[in-house]
């Protein structure tokens, strides 16, 4: 599969999921676990925020064996991350990253907080997840000082996916290498908890 199909795949995922005719889950029979034991072919790695609402097989609708998911707050990239990513990419050939954002994120919304109340203490393992998004905010503040509390978070969110898509397209040389062979492709997307939409910046 390239990363044109994984791609399609995922799109006709998201809309079963938000017309709820979701099939993703009938894939857990004993027959298909047992063919997963020893092997997996994932079509896609996920790079998906940690949060509750955001299940990357559920709002894909997908099943066992189908996602490659890595989760952490704010959907950032640190060394771990592209690891992961890097990874799944080499060791399965799986040809599509999608890193997914989602609305009303509260790490982007801690990072605010965290600019607008610098005394704010959070633990250091926090800030270090606060520390990632902040530069997204900062210069959204800066360049944008017009913009309501609402439209900030809502641009936060999608410069801090784009921040991480860029991240992983351009610090890893294993990543590069494969990009550049069109082996593999980065995107970002973000979630939306109103509609249940998945809205991809970067289409093929």
């Amino acid at each position: 599969m390239d990363s044109k199909e994984a791609l399609r795949r995922l799109v006709e995922g998201n809309k079963r999921f938000v017309d709820g005719a979701q099939t993703g889950i009938k894939q857990a029979s004993q027959m298909h676990r047992d063919a997963l034991i020893k092997e997996q072919n994932p079509f896609a790695i996920i790079l998906g925020c940690s949060d509750s609402r955001v299940p990357a097989e559920i709002v894909f609708d997908q099943g066992l064996g189908d996602l490659f998911v890595i989760r952490v707050a704010g959907n950032i990239v640190s060394p771990s991350q592209v690891g992961s990513v890097e990874f799944a990419a080499e060791r399965f050939g799986t040809p599509l990253v999608v890193v997914l954002g989602h609305s009303f994120c509260g790490a982007i919304e801690a990072a605010v907080e965290g600019l607008e109340n610098p005394k704010q203490r959070a633990s250091p393992n926090v800030n270090s997840i606060v520390s990632r998004i902040r530069p997204c905010v900062e210069n959204l503040l800066e360049l944008h000082v017009e913009l309501s509390r609402e439209e900030l978070l809502h641009q936060a969110v999608r410069a801090n996916i784009r921040a991480s898509a860029d991240h992983l397209r351009h610090g890893s040389q294993m990543l590069e290498r494969l990009i550049a062979q069109e082996q593999l492709l980065v995107v970002g997307a973000e979630y939306s908890l109103e509609t249940g939409i998945v809205e991809f910046f970067d289409q093929i």
